[in-house]
């Protein structure tokens, strides 16, 4: 068996040159900087207050319930209200893993009367 030598090796050939004219070169960073963090967080604060996701006792004063005041309002467990979600019964929103609820569209659901 020969052995096999750098002499043996052909030569890459590019089949055609590129421009150095053609390549775009990135020419300024996009940097996340401390400001913008603390904007996105006052903005995101400023929706959630919007959503009114407060800890108010009074369930009804809630415009959103999470799943557990969902539960305890239905007294329906876990599973019933994931397959509620699954089957599009009972609408919702999910925010950052948190099943958020209208407490209008619970109302309207309840009051329709039907079977969950």
């Amino acid at each position: 068996m020969p052995s096999l030598t750098l002499n043996h090796l052909k030569p890459l050939r590019l089949l055609k040159p590129i421009p150095l004219q053609n390549i775009k070169l990135m020419t300024t960073l996009d940097l996340i900087t401390k400001e913008d963090l603390a904007l996105f967080k006052s903005e995101l604060f400023s929706e959630l207050k919007k959503l009114n996701l407060t800890g108010t006792k009074d369930i009804s004063q809630n415009r959103w319930l999470r799943s557990v005041q969902v539960r305890e309002l239905l007294h329906i467990s876990p599973g019933t209200l994931q397959s509620l979600r699954i089957k599009g019964t009972i609408p919702f929103r999910k925010i950052g893993g948190i099943h958020y609820y209208s407490y209008a569209d619970l109302e309207r659901l309840l009051e329709k009367g039907e079977k969950l």
